[in-house]
């Protein structure tokens, strides 16, 4: 978009617009909240762990469903009058020099911040097996550690032939009674089929066909041979960007397609911080993906950012470095 169609929004922007409603988005708020930032947080209602039964693996919160988690926050959050929370489906994002940043909204509503938070998450693409996302978050989930339990004791299935596959079996050989790979039609490495066969992990490589519920179960029927019944299915997804305002801005990303920042959530441009699992570090060659992990991103991004603020708004910044909007009256 032109500058000279930018709407003159400007004049008392938020001191921080925090974009994406899930764990990561919502522990920044309460952070930002918590040292009386105005803050406006924009919540599209759409949200990665949206099909899933339960959380897993966040300790107080373990088996707390992601509504009842957003609702406790979204109540916390109420205590702060300097939070204000909207739901929006944000369009497009724009820098402004010297003002910060615009931020439009689906709806044609436009409101603007000093800085950014970017807590817009990932999204997961599933392989095209019929009947799977029909059971993705429940009877079939992308990872051990945080649904994996859920599938004690039962007969695991492990969708896929990637390099991953072999990994996502083994951390499974503990909690499964048993376990089968479901190649596909694809084909795995020899060396790993070797380390599947080491540890008795059996291979199916027929093409699969359907994917249903059957009671707590799965049946899963093959192109040829007999169906298996499971009691639940693992499979590795692509994760991509909910989000395109990574691109919007230019901001530098990763080979995983993620938005880079360092250790406490500054990305490549100085106002925009990037929280949750749609940003990591170079360090990190793919996102930490849970809920405790984002909402420990969301927090480390808003401190950072607060303390970024403090040194432009006490004229602290090195010579020369540009300067973000000047302190709200």
């Amino acid at each position: 978009m032109s500058q000279n169609n930018i709407p003159n929004k400007t004049a008392d922007p938020y001191d921080v617009v925090v974009v994406g409603g899930g764990p990561a988005g919502l522990q920044a708020a309460l952070t930002l909240g918590r040292v009386r930032r105005r803050t406006l947080l924009l919540d599209s209602g759409e949200y990665r762990n949206g099909s899933a039964d339960a959380i897993h693996n966040m300790i107080t919160r373990d088996g707390t469903t992601p509504a009842e988690f957003r609702a406790a926050a979204l109540a916390e959050l109420k205590t702060y009058d300097s939070v204000k929370v909207r739901e929006a489906t944000v369009s497009e994002i724009v820098q402004v020099p010297g003002s910060g940043f615009v931020v439009f909204l689906s709806n044609e509503g436009v409101v603007a911040g000093r800085t950014l938070l970017l807590a817009t998450g990932l999204r997961d693409q599933l392989p095209p097996t019929p009947g799977l996302p029909e059971l993705f978050g429940s009877l079939a989930a992308h990872c051990p550690y945080c649904h994996g339990f859920e599938y004690a004791d039962t007969h695991v299935a492990v969708l896929g032939s990637g390099p991953q596959v072999p990994r996502m079996a083994l951390l499974m050989e503990r909690v499964a009674s048993r376990l089968t790979v479901l190649t596909d039609g694809g084909k795995l490495d020899p060396d790993h089929h070797a380390i599947l066969d080491a540890a008795g992990i059996a291979v199916r490589p027929e093409v699969v066909t359907d994917l249903r519920r059957s009671g707590s179960r799965v049946t899963v029927a093959f192109a040829q041979g007999p169906d298996e019944e499971v009691g639940g299915v693992l499979v590795s997804t692509t994760p991509v960007q909910s989000a395109p305002f990574a691109d919007q801005l230019g901001l530098r990303l990763l080979p995983s397609g993620c938005t880079e920042v360092d250790p406490v959530g500054r990305t490549s441009m100085r106002g925009v911080y990037a929280a949750g699992d749609s940003a990591h570090t170079p360090a990190t060659p793919i996102p930490l993906s849970s809920v405790v992990a984002a909402a420990a991103a969301g927090k480390n991004a808003a401190m950072a950012l607060d303390a970024d603020l403090l040194t432009i708004d006490h004229g602290l910044l090195p010579p020369g470095a540009p300067k973000l909007a000047s302190k709200s009256s």
